[in-house]
């Protein structure tokens, strides 16, 4: 019988500044609560700290199964920039050598490709238009739900008129997106929890605060649910695409200028994919203390 390990291995990683801790559950035992494991490691001063906790697993309908954990430790859809990691680390170690591979995630089956340079393409499906998909109490029937007003208490509005204007998208995890004339005064740390817990959203939201420059650039800040402000988010950096080409005020292809770094967002519109192409880097590894209190999986 193998003796019980006091450290598990990890790997810190980022995708355009959004970043994470991967736990390798194919190369030896994991903590059996992954939830409070990852609250005592998500801490940025106690702990590593990340914006995400990735869980690389074996898969069932796909390649590999991705596993992502909140901070507050709570279970979430999908993570588009996480994607990118997860399929960086698995090339990197040896779980992997295919240019494209399938992945299990609570959304369903995500499609990552290799493009060469430490950057990846991820075929992300279509967006999710039907309010009661995304879901949201906005909007009737298929959607889209672009252009919602909703009341805020007046010192969160933008204008002190106690409503906000917002388009909602789900990219297999709910995303509301707020126009401002410069994110960089975006009040993100405000009307940003305010939304995120707000009664239309029942399973909470991400907001995403943009800016439009031209055609081809928007500008984006995002707050996330269950953790806060992220350099970059890149399921939202779609459905901040998705609701601007719907609009009519950018093209099929786009930059997204995230704080971290810039992804890149195609979609053709109606039933076709959209695909984001963005960076993926390893920041250090090294191994986290298991406390004695904390079992390992079964």
């Amino acid at each position: 019988m193998n003796p019980r390990p006091d450290r598990i291995p990890f790997a810190k990683m980022h995708g355009a500044g959004n970043d994470f801790v991967v736990l390798d559950g194919l190369r030896g035992p994991l903590p059996g609560d992954l939830a409070a494991f990852a609250r005592r490691v998500g801490d940025r001063n106690l702990g590593v700290g990340f914006d995400q906790m990735l869980v690389v697993r074996a898969g069932t309908d796909a390649d590999f199964r991705m596993e992502i954990f909140n901070p507050d430790g709570s279970q979430v859809e999908m993570c588009a920039n996480g994607i990118r990691a997860f399929f960086k680390y698995l090339r990197d170690h040896g779980h992997s050598s295919a240019e494209e591979i399938a992945v299990e995630t609570l959304s369903g089956i995500v499609r990552p490709r290799w493009a060469g340079n430490d950057r990846v393409r991820v075929d992300m499906a279509q967006p999710v238009l039907a309010p009661a998909k995304i879901p949201t109490t906005l909007g009737v029937g298929e959607g889209p739900v672009l252009d919602a007003v909703i009341d805020v208490p007046p010192e969160l509005s933008l204008d002190g008129s106690g409503r906000v204007t917002l388009c909602v998208i789900s990219m297999g995890n709910p995303h509301a997106i707020v126009e401002v004339p410069d994110v960089d005064l975006a009040p993100v740390e405000t009307l940003g929890p305010h939304l995120e817990n707000h009664p239309a959203f029942p399973n909470r939201v991400n907001v995403e605060f943009i800016t439009v420059l031209s055609p081809h650039h928007i500008r984006q800040r995002t707050w996330e649910r269950g953790t806060g402000e992220t350099l970059a988010c890149g399921s939202g950096a779609c459905a901040v695409a998705v609701s601007a080409m719907l609009r009519g005020v950018v093209e099929a292809r786009a930059r997204i200028e995230l704080r971290g770094g810039d992804l890149e967002i195609e979609w053709q519109g109606g039933d076709s994919p959209i695909f984001m192409t963005g960076p993926a880097a390893t920041v250090f590894e090294g191994t986290l203390p298991l406390l004695e209190n904390e079992e390992l999986e079964a």
